[in-house]
């Protein structure tokens, strides 16, 4: 008879997806700076890209708490979302309008780690991991203010101007 997953066993398989994840947006984060022509935003993904490379510590040190060897499981769902960000930047978009594509990709690998994040810290406190729980809140809080700081950035003229350029 086949052993009954519990809560902590789909615990670890999430943060392992989410530990691949995190790896993933290290090596894509590169990337869209590079793609980016708006000097606040390729600073927004610098400054994100020092988080993400914490998020993994931190990941490992909830690990670490949990007496498990950090180690990943394929994301496939951010996976796919920095496929499709790949792809889009290799269009030949101008530079306003590319601008606003990368902050669109971005904010869905955000949204992508916000509600992963949200489930995670739910979890560990029910399990009263109030150590892991720390942790990954602290990750959830980061993605949120990562979130922000993009919609900030897009909302203070890259989608108007590229929105006018359309038009143009």
């Amino acid at each position: 008879m086949a052993e009954t997953s519990t809560l902590h066993d789909a615990f670890l398989d999430e943060l392992r997806d989410m530990y691949h994840a995190e790896k993933q947006l290290t090596k894509a984060l590169p990337k869209l700076m590079k793609a980016a022509s708006n000097a606040e935003l390729v600073d927004a993904f610098e400054s994100h890209l020092a988080e993400t490379e914490n998020h993994v510590n931190r990941l490992e040190q909830v690990f670490e708490s949990l007496g498990e060897t950090a180690r990943a499981k394929t994301c496939d769902g951010m996976k796919g979302i920095v496929e499709e960000a790949s792809a889009m930047m290799q269009e030949s978009f101008d530079e306003n309008t590319m601008d606003a594509v990368l902050i669109a990709a971005a904010q869905r690998a955000e949204h992508y780690e916000i509600a992963a994040y949200g489930t995670l810290v739910t979890w560990a406190r029910r399990m009263q991991h109030d150590d892991a729980a720390e942790l990954l809140q602290q990750n959830l809080d980061e993605e949120s203010a990562a979130d922000e700081k993009l919609t900030e950035i897009a909302e203070s003229g890259i989608n108007q101007t590229a929105a006018a350029d359309a038009h143009a």
